[in-house]
Parts: C-alpha cells; structure tokens; sequence
C-alpha cells in the first residue's frame, strides 16, 4: 500500500490548521469548510484502501 498520498494529506491538513490558528482564521466558515472536507476525505480514503486490501474469505 502506498501510503504517500494519504500523508501529503494529512501534512497540508496539519499545516493549514497551524496557520489558520496563527492566522486568527478558524472562525470563518470557508476555512471550517475546508478543514471538515478535508478531514473527511482523508477518512473516507483510509477506509477505501482497507477495504481493497483485505482479502475475501470463503
């Protein structure tokens, strides 16, 4: 599993957070927007790829 995307995610997630908190910017609705989507797409991929890699039992 190639996971390198998933961190690049998670990095550009982590890094607007720390510079939406300097930026005093967490409060507009674009930037909660964003961080929610964002959040929810890296969730939604983990468990796209876990799915895929399991392997079928019978």
């Amino acid at each position: 599993m190639n996971d390198r995307y998933i961190l690049i995610a998670t990095a550009v997630l982590v890094a607007f957070f720390f510079v939406g908190g300097l930026l005093d910017i967490l409060d507009h609705f674009l930037s909660k927007m964003f961080l929610f989507v964002g959040f929810l797409g890296i969730v939604i991929y983990v468990i796209v790829i876990k799915a895929q890699d399991e392997p079928e039992e019978q």
